[in-house]
Protein backbone atom coordinates (compact mmCIF):
# COMPACT_ATOMS: atom_id res chain seq x y z
CA UNK A 1 0.00 0.00 0.00
CA UNK A 2 2.79 2.52 0.67
CA UNK A 3 3.80 4.60 -2.31
CA UNK A 4 6.41 7.13 -3.22
CA UNK A 5 4.59 9.94 -1.40
CA UNK A 6 7.59 10.53 0.87
CA UNK A 7 10.20 13.28 0.93
CA UNK A 8 13.50 12.81 -0.78
CA UNK A 9 16.29 11.32 1.34
CA UNK A 10 17.44 13.82 3.90
CA UNK A 11 20.91 14.29 5.26
CA UNK A 12 21.34 12.89 8.75
CA UNK A 13 24.43 14.17 10.56
CA UNK A 14 25.71 12.82 13.84
CA UNK A 15 24.44 15.80 15.83
CA UNK A 16 20.89 15.37 14.50
CA UNK A 17 20.85 11.66 15.34
CA UNK A 18 22.25 12.38 18.81
CA UNK A 19 19.44 14.82 19.54
CA UNK A 20 16.91 12.29 18.28
CA UNK A 21 18.46 9.55 20.47
CA UNK A 22 18.31 11.82 23.51
CA UNK A 23 14.64 12.48 22.80
CA UNK A 24 14.01 8.73 22.57
CA UNK A 25 15.77 8.16 25.91
CA UNK A 26 13.66 10.86 27.56
CA UNK A 27 10.53 9.27 26.06
CA UNK A 28 11.37 5.86 27.53
CA UNK A 29 12.21 7.33 30.93
CA UNK A 30 9.09 9.50 31.03
CA UNK A 31 6.75 6.60 30.25
CA UNK A 32 8.45 4.01 32.45
CA UNK A 33 8.85 6.46 35.36
CA UNK A 34 5.27 5.73 36.42
CA UNK A 35 6.36 2.21 37.36
CA UNK A 36 9.26 3.08 39.66
CA UNK A 37 9.30 6.78 40.63
CA UNK A 38 6.20 6.71 42.90
CA UNK A 39 7.65 3.69 44.73
CA UNK A 40 11.10 5.21 45.09
CA UNK A 41 9.88 8.75 45.82
CA UNK A 42 6.56 8.70 47.74
CA UNK A 43 6.21 12.49 47.51
CA UNK A 44 5.58 12.11 43.75
CA UNK A 45 2.55 9.86 44.20
CA UNK A 46 -0.03 12.70 44.16
CA UNK A 47 1.37 13.81 40.78
CA UNK A 48 1.35 10.36 39.22
CA UNK A 49 -1.96 9.58 40.88
CA UNK A 50 -3.77 12.44 39.11
CA UNK A 51 -4.79 12.32 35.47
CA UNK A 52 -3.35 15.79 34.76
CA UNK A 53 -0.01 14.95 36.37
CA UNK A 54 0.17 11.60 34.63
CA UNK A 55 -0.49 13.14 31.21
CA UNK A 56 1.99 15.97 31.84
CA UNK A 57 4.82 13.54 32.61
CA UNK A 58 4.06 10.65 30.26
CA UNK A 59 3.13 12.75 27.22
CA UNK A 60 4.02 16.36 27.96
CA UNK A 61 7.69 15.75 28.74
CA UNK A 62 8.38 13.73 25.53
CA UNK A 63 6.46 16.23 23.37
CA UNK A 64 8.43 19.20 24.72
CA UNK A 65 11.71 17.28 24.46
CA UNK A 66 11.21 16.17 20.85
CA UNK A 67 9.95 19.63 19.88
CA UNK A 68 13.10 21.21 21.31
CA UNK A 69 15.62 18.62 20.08
CA UNK A 70 14.16 17.42 16.76
CA UNK A 71 11.75 20.17 15.77
CA UNK A 72 8.49 20.04 13.85
CA UNK A 73 9.94 18.62 10.63
CA UNK A 74 8.46 15.10 11.00
CA UNK A 75 5.05 16.64 11.80
CA UNK A 76 4.74 18.96 8.81
CA UNK A 77 2.56 16.56 6.84
CA UNK A 78 0.17 15.95 9.73
CA UNK A 79 -2.89 16.62 7.54
CA UNK A 80 -1.48 15.70 4.13
CA UNK A 81 -3.50 13.69 1.59
CA UNK A 82 -6.52 12.98 3.83
CA UNK A 83 -8.27 10.80 1.25
CA UNK A 84 -5.21 8.68 0.60
CA UNK A 85 -4.49 8.50 4.33
CA UNK A 86 -8.05 7.31 5.07
CA UNK A 87 -7.88 4.49 2.52
CA UNK A 88 -4.38 3.46 3.55
CA UNK A 89 -5.18 3.77 7.25
CA UNK A 90 -8.32 1.64 7.12
CA UNK A 91 -6.66 -0.87 4.80
CA UNK A 92 -3.57 -1.33 6.92
CA UNK A 93 -5.61 -1.33 10.13
CA UNK A 94 -7.93 -4.08 8.90
CA UNK A 95 -5.15 -6.16 7.37
CA UNK A 96 -2.89 -6.02 10.41
CA UNK A 97 -5.91 -6.57 12.66
CA UNK A 98 -6.67 -9.86 10.91
CA UNK A 99 -3.01 -10.85 11.01
CA UNK A 100 -3.03 -10.15 14.76
CA UNK A 101 -6.03 -12.46 15.19
CA UNK A 102 -4.21 -15.25 13.34
CA UNK A 103 -0.96 -14.73 15.28
CA UNK A 104 -2.80 -14.69 18.60
CA UNK A 105 -4.69 -17.86 17.67
CA UNK A 106 -1.44 -19.63 16.80
CA UNK A 107 0.21 -18.47 20.02
CA UNK A 108 -2.79 -19.68 21.99
CA UNK A 109 -2.35 -23.13 20.48
CA UNK A 110 1.29 -23.10 21.56
CA UNK A 111 0.28 -22.09 25.09
CA UNK A 112 -2.28 -24.91 25.19
CA UNK A 113 0.56 -27.32 24.57
CA UNK A 114 3.39 -25.70 26.56
CA UNK A 115 1.76 -23.86 29.48
CA UNK A 116 -2.06 -24.01 29.49
CA UNK A 117 -2.21 -22.64 33.02
CA UNK A 118 -0.79 -19.31 31.87
CA UNK A 119 -3.93 -18.67 29.82
CA UNK A 120 -5.87 -18.24 33.06
CA UNK A 121 -3.86 -15.07 33.71
CA UNK A 122 -5.78 -13.37 30.90
CA UNK A 123 -8.86 -13.34 33.13
CA UNK A 124 -7.22 -10.71 35.31
CA UNK A 125 -8.89 -7.28 34.99
CA UNK A 126 -7.27 -4.74 32.70
CA UNK A 127 -5.93 -1.91 34.95
CA UNK A 128 -6.75 0.78 32.37
CA UNK A 129 -10.37 -0.37 32.18
CA UNK A 130 -10.56 -0.62 35.96
CA UNK A 131 -9.49 3.01 36.31
CA UNK A 132 -12.29 4.05 33.92
CA UNK A 133 -15.15 2.32 35.74
CA UNK A 134 -16.20 5.49 37.54
CA UNK A 135 -16.73 7.54 34.36
CA UNK A 136 -16.38 5.38 31.23
CA UNK A 137 -17.82 8.00 28.86
CA UNK A 138 -15.10 10.44 29.82
CA UNK A 139 -12.46 7.88 28.93
CA UNK A 140 -14.19 7.08 25.64
CA UNK A 141 -13.76 10.73 24.65
CA UNK A 142 -10.34 11.09 26.26
CA UNK A 143 -9.11 8.15 24.17
CA UNK A 144 -8.95 10.45 21.15
CA UNK A 145 -6.75 12.91 23.06
CA UNK A 146 -4.40 10.09 24.02
CA UNK A 147 -4.51 8.76 20.46
CA UNK A 148 -3.45 12.14 19.09
CA UNK A 149 -0.62 12.47 21.64
CA UNK A 150 0.72 8.95 21.13
CA UNK A 151 0.58 9.17 17.35
CA UNK A 152 2.33 12.53 17.38
CA UNK A 153 5.10 11.03 19.49
CA UNK A 154 5.49 7.52 18.08
CA UNK A 155 4.52 7.92 14.43
CA UNK A 156 5.31 11.61 14.12
CA UNK A 157 8.70 11.80 15.82
CA UNK A 158 9.93 8.28 16.63
CA UNK A 159 9.12 6.83 13.20
CA UNK A 160 8.72 10.03 11.18
CA UNK A 161 12.29 11.13 11.91
CA UNK A 162 13.53 8.21 9.77
CA UNK A 163 10.91 8.45 7.05
CA UNK A 164 12.93 9.57 4.03
CA UNK A 165 16.24 9.20 5.89
CA UNK A 166 16.35 5.42 5.87
CA UNK A 167 16.95 3.29 2.79
CA UNK A 168 13.84 1.27 3.66
CA UNK A 169 10.74 2.43 5.50
CA UNK A 170 10.09 -1.09 6.82
CA UNK A 171 12.95 -1.31 9.32
CA UNK A 172 12.23 1.94 11.23
CA UNK A 173 8.50 1.20 11.02
CA UNK A 174 9.03 -2.17 12.68
CA UNK A 175 11.49 -0.88 15.28
CA UNK A 176 9.26 2.04 16.26
CA UNK A 177 6.32 -0.37 16.55
CA UNK A 178 8.33 -2.67 18.82
CA UNK A 179 9.20 0.32 21.02
CA UNK A 180 5.55 1.40 21.06
CA UNK A 181 4.45 -2.07 22.20
CA UNK A 182 7.23 -2.59 24.73
CA UNK A 183 6.36 0.60 26.61
CA UNK A 184 2.91 -0.80 27.44
CA UNK A 185 4.53 -2.37 30.50
CA UNK A 186 1.33 -2.72 32.46
CA UNK A 187 0.32 -5.61 30.23
CA UNK A 188 3.43 -7.48 31.30
CA UNK A 189 2.98 -6.69 34.99
CA UNK A 190 -0.71 -7.62 34.85
CA UNK A 191 -0.77 -10.73 32.68
CA UNK A 192 2.74 -12.06 33.31
CA UNK A 193 3.53 -15.19 31.29
CA UNK A 194 0.41 -14.66 29.15
CA UNK A 195 1.39 -11.14 28.02
CA UNK A 196 3.08 -12.38 24.79
CA UNK A 197 -0.46 -13.05 23.56
CA UNK A 198 -1.20 -9.32 23.71
CA UNK A 199 1.98 -7.67 22.45
CA UNK A 200 1.77 -8.90 18.81
CA UNK A 201 -1.45 -6.93 18.40
CA UNK A 202 0.25 -3.77 19.69
CA UNK A 203 3.23 -4.27 17.37
CA UNK A 204 1.04 -4.87 14.31
CA UNK A 205 -1.20 -1.92 15.16
CA UNK A 206 1.82 0.36 15.44
CA UNK A 207 3.15 -1.00 12.15
CA UNK A 208 -0.18 -0.26 10.43
CA UNK A 209 -0.05 3.34 11.64
CA UNK A 210 3.58 3.76 10.54
CA UNK A 211 2.70 2.36 7.10
CA UNK A 212 -0.16 4.86 6.85
CA UNK A 213 2.15 7.74 7.78
CA UNK A 214 4.61 6.63 5.10
CA UNK A 215 2.05 6.08 2.34
CA UNK A 216 0.20 9.35 2.94
CA UNK A 217 3.22 11.61 3.19
CA UNK A 218 3.07 12.05 6.96
CA UNK A 219 -0.65 12.28 7.79
CA UNK A 220 -1.21 11.97 11.54
CA UNK A 221 -4.91 12.88 11.72
CA UNK A 222 -6.18 9.56 10.36
CA UNK A 223 -3.93 7.39 12.54
CA UNK A 224 -4.82 9.48 15.60
CA UNK A 225 -8.55 8.94 14.95
CA UNK A 226 -8.06 5.19 14.39
CA UNK A 227 -5.95 4.95 17.53
CA UNK A 228 -8.54 6.86 19.53
CA UNK A 229 -11.38 4.73 18.14
CA UNK A 230 -9.51 1.56 19.15
CA UNK A 231 -9.05 2.67 22.74
CA UNK A 232 -12.50 4.26 22.85
CA UNK A 233 -14.14 1.01 21.75
CA UNK A 234 -12.39 -0.78 24.61
CA UNK A 235 -13.69 1.74 27.16
CA UNK A 236 -17.15 1.59 25.55
CA UNK A 237 -17.37 -2.09 26.55
CA UNK A 238 -17.79 -0.83 30.12
CA UNK A 239 -21.04 0.84 29.04
CA UNK A 240 -22.13 -1.75 26.47
CA UNK A 241 -19.90 -4.72 25.78
CA UNK A 242 -21.71 -5.50 22.55
CA UNK A 243 -21.36 -1.95 21.20
CA UNK A 244 -17.66 -1.77 22.00
CA UNK A 245 -16.97 -5.12 20.35
CA UNK A 246 -19.09 -4.19 17.34
CA UNK A 247 -17.07 -1.01 16.73
CA UNK A 248 -13.82 -2.91 17.08
CA UNK A 249 -14.75 -5.58 14.54
CA UNK A 250 -16.36 -3.04 12.23
CA UNK A 251 -13.01 -1.25 12.02
CA UNK A 252 -11.07 -4.49 11.48
CA UNK A 253 -13.37 -6.16 8.98
CA UNK A 254 -14.34 -2.91 7.26
CA UNK A 255 -10.67 -2.01 6.95
CA UNK A 256 -9.85 -5.43 5.50
CA UNK A 257 -12.56 -4.93 2.87
CA UNK A 258 -11.10 -1.52 2.03
CA UNK A 259 -7.68 -3.13 1.59
CA UNK A 260 -9.13 -5.81 -0.69
CA UNK A 261 -11.08 -3.29 -2.77
CA UNK A 262 -8.00 -1.07 -3.06
CA UNK A 263 -5.89 -4.01 -4.23
CA UNK A 264 -8.45 -5.10 -6.83
CA UNK A 265 -8.80 -1.54 -8.13
CA UNK A 266 -5.05 -1.14 -8.54
CA UNK A 267 -4.84 -4.52 -10.27
CA UNK A 268 -7.66 -3.57 -12.64
CA UNK A 269 -5.96 -0.27 -13.51
CA UNK A 270 -2.68 -2.05 -14.12
CA UNK A 271 -4.30 -4.56 -16.44
CA UNK A 272 -6.14 -1.79 -18.28
CA UNK A 273 -2.87 0.13 -18.76
CA UNK A 274 -1.21 -2.93 -20.27
CA UNK A 275 -4.02 -3.32 -22.79
CA UNK A 276 -5.42 -6.55 -24.27
CA UNK A 277 -3.05 -9.49 -24.66
CA UNK A 278 -2.40 -10.06 -28.39
CA UNK A 279 -3.38 -13.51 -29.76
CA UNK A 280 -0.66 -16.06 -30.38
Amino acid sequence: MPSALVPANLTTDRSTVSRYALGAVVLVLAITSQYFVPQAWPASRPVYGSLAGDVAIIYGVPVLTFAALVGAGPLRGWRANPGRASVEGLGWYGTMGLVAVLVTAELTEVYQFVDPGALKLLSRPNPALQAAHGDPWFYVGFSFVVGALEETIFRGWVYGFWNGRSASWLVPALLSSLLFASLHLYYGTTYGAASPLIFPTLVLLGFAFAATYHASGGNLVVVAVLHGATDGAAFLTLVSFGAGEAIHWLLVLGGALVALASYLLRRSKAEHALGPVPPR
